[in-house]
């Protein structure tokens, strides 16, 4: 059902993003934690995977799921949609599992380096 419902999101509003974007998935906790969760998810290292075998599998899944839709760079049509898909997650109770997408653009897209003097 995660899926499926990332997936709605992703291609109602991914051309308002400028793909490829990096989608950041918050499951559980709080209605306002979960936001946090999801924020922090797609500022994650594109290098850094889940340390959850379970959350990592589902990453790769959404990931592998959000490109084949071919809605490509800039919604253009092509093979990358997503650059990433990264997932945090909160405990809470199975009857109010929260969820929250936040697609990432530019923002998330950066890069850090210091300049120091010889």
């Amino acid at each position: 059902e995660i899926i499926e419902l990332v997936l709605d999101v992703v291609k109602r509003n991914v051309t308002k993003c400028c793909p490829p974007v990096i989608v950041g998935i918050g499951v559980g906790g709080t209605s306002s934690e979960v936001v946090k969760l999801a924020r922090t998810a797609s500022f994650r290292n594109l290098e850094i995977r889940n340390p959850d075998k379970r959350y990592r599998q589902l990453e790769e899944k959404i990931l592998n799921v959000i490109n084949e839709t071919g809605i490509g760079p800039q919604g253009l049509g092509g093979k990358t949609t997503a650059l990433a898909c990264n997932i945090e997650y909160a405990p809470c109770h199975m009857a109010s599992l929260p969820l929250a997408v936040f697609m990432g653009c530019h923002s998330t897209r950066r890069a850090d380096s210091k300049i120091s003097p010889p």
